[in-house]
């Protein structure tokens, strides 16, 4: 496609497909793609793109000025030559109407905070994470990025109520900047190195299928990692910050893959995780929309090759699988989109576990079955987390592997090695979170294989505390045991638990009027919500739920012979 001087192609809500280069032939040569209008090329090898012109593309921000967003420019530089050229942060603009950008003020390097009314961006929190540095390397407003190169910034204070398209330019936390520069296309090569964590994202002005790049992508162990923060954090002092990393595994090109929500932590002064807090969300992450940064680490020393055969014209939506990110409920069930065969695949078969750490933050791991995973480690299906927590964690582990997502075949008889680390005396709490596409499971047991006792944690929660160390022989997974568990099955018939959402209480029927010591609640991660002792032996009890959140809680009731009783209740206030 060649565009001619003072002239502009304006592309909306449409594809633009292009079989070779596209030629913007001069300053005043445009191409603008607006209301998720995306282009897709299909140079086979290096980019054949050129020309002084320049393609214009919006995304929007997730976080403000105290949060960061991991980015990949979809364009470069304005150089007339052919292929790729570096991005600096200066050609973001600030949006003014459908076709007309202003340049951002780069603002000085001693000022953190952005602005979103004029749009004004903070250089000092501008840096990548290239193969070439084991540590962060500062990028500011001067140096350049390459095809490729992700980079973390943080967004901007305020709001911006000039509104395009029906888009308003920062609402509050949600800032819309303009790329501007030359289309990248074309195979673009990313440096990694061994266990090595790299910066990168989408490099096109288009999706891409980031389960399709992964599986592909033999120098990396085919997983990406997503940086996730508490959004009300309203600092910029790294011991005040909450996050985390997100984790994708693409379960080989199967499927939608598996996303594991981050772990929050906090931190010292130098970046040390020294808690767990809190989780992040969980979001849809097949397709990479247009300037979605993550992390990839390397398996061997080498190259990974973005290409063009990745670039899929998928709009930017939770049913269409591609998020930069949303705040909708995190355990909410993924779904399929109906209305497009090629992304309306099946959700992988699946269990997903909460681990309460020290009754503060919570790390979700997934049990992810597929016919074509082994019990060993599977290249883009198996995913470690982006750094092991030694202050407290929970993970599978294979061939002394730590993992937040363990890929195998489905089988009954299957035992699964948990491992609980801590490097101090530490109490943990889990419990199974969410069970999909396995309608066949009865039940989902803790082994303590030293005191050879099974808890069904699908309806309970198991609890243990653990002195300081690494614990990976004593726990595990299984569906099926020889042991019965008469004693708390029956507990179980002698009480009857419900939730009344009209009167907002719940209620607890005792008809043998069997004397009950303790009654606790909890949430779905096993955090104490209320509590009450010395209830005595009456038929039925009533307390208050009006104060809780909507969601999934879990009922424990405790005998006077030591007997307890266990039942998950949902509460829709």
């Amino acid at each position: 496609m060649f565009v001619s001087p003072n002239s502009s192609v304006y592309v909306s809500n449409q594809v633009v497909y292009i079989q070779q280069a596209l030629e913007l032939n001069a300053a005043t040569s445009h191409f603008y793609l607006r209301k998720d209008g995306q282009l897709v090329q299909a140079t086979p090898a290096l980019s054949a793109n050129q020309g002084l012109g320049s393609l214009s593309v919006y995304q929007e921000g997730s976080s403000d000025n105290y949060q960061y967003n991991y980015w990949c420019s979809p364009v470069g530089g304005n150089v007339a030559t052919a292929g790729n050229s570096g991005f600096t942060i200066t050609q973001l603009m600030d949006v003014a109407s459908v076709t007309n950008s202003t340049p951002v003020t780069i603002l000085a390097s001693n000022n953190y905070d952005g602005t979103a009314s004029p749009l004004a961006i903070a250089p000092y929190w501008i840096w990548k994470l290239p193969s070439t540095s084991s540590n962060w390397v500062f990028v500011g407003s001067s140096n350049t990025l390459q095809a490729g190169e992700g980079f973390t910034m943080k967004g901007t204070s305020g709001t911006n109520t000039n509104t395009v398209n029906g888009v308003q330019n920062n609402p509050g936390a949600k800032q819309r900047y303009d790329f501007r520069g030359k289309p990248n296309d074309g195979t673009i090569a990313i440096p990694v190195l061994l266990d090595q964590l790299v910066l990168t994202g989408n490099p096109y002005p288009s999706a891409i299928d980031l389960a399709a790049f992964l599986t592909d992508a033999t120098n990396s162990t085919g997983i990406a990692y997503y940086w996730e923060q508490d959004k009300t954090n309203a600092s910029h002092y790294i011991a005040n910050y909450l996050g985390g990393y997100g984790t994708y595994s693409p379960m080989g090109g199967s499927g939608n893959g598996v996303y594991t929500p981050a772990t929050f932590y906090s931190y010292d002064g130098y970046g040390n995780p020294v808690a767990a807090t809190g989780m992040g969300a969980v979001y849809e992450r097949k397709f990479a929309p247009i300037g979605q940064g993550f992390m990839i680490r390397g398996s061997a020393d080498g190259v990974v090759e973005m290409k063009n055969s990745y670039r899929k014209y998928v709009k930017e939506a939770k049913a269409n699988l591609s998020e930069f990110e949303r705040n909708a409920n995190a355990n909410k069930t993924p779904k399929k989109n109906a209305t497009d065969t090629a992304i309306a695949d099946a959700i992988t078969p699946q269990i997903r576990f909460n681990a309460l750490l020290n009754n503060q933050g919570v790390r979700q791991i997934v049990l992810a079955f597929a016919p074509n995973a082994t019990d060993g480690m599977d290249h883009a299906m198996d995913a470690a987390p982006a750094g092991l927590n030694v202050v407290a964690d929970v993970c599978f582990v294979v061939a002394d592997n730590e993992l937040v997502v363990n890929a195998l075949p489905f089988d009954l008889d299957k035992k699964i090695p948990l491992e609980f680390s801590n490097n101090m005396q530490a109490n943990f709490k889990i419990s199974v979170n969410q069970i999909l596409n396995l309608d066949q499971l009865d039940a989902v047991y803790l082994h303590d294989k030293i005191a050879d006792t099974y808890l069904d944690i699908k309806e309970n929660f198991f609890e243990v505390v653990l002195p300081a160390g690494v614990n990976k022989t004593q726990f595990e997974i299984t569906f099926k045991t020889d042991r019965v568990l008469a004693v708390n099955e029956l507990a179980k018939q002698d009480f009857v638990m419900y939730q009344n959402n009209e009167t907002k209480n719940i209620t607890i029927n005792n008809p043998l009027q069997k004397e009950l010591v303790s009654c606790a609640v909890y949430d779905i991660v096993g955090k104490l919500v209320f509590s009450k002792t010395k209830l005595g032996a009456d038929l039925n009890y009533t307390f208050s739920s009006s104060g809780w959140s909507d969601g999934i809680y879990i009922v424990q009731l405790e005998t006077k012979d030591k007997i307890r009783s266990t039942q998950k209740i949902s509460i829709h206030n």
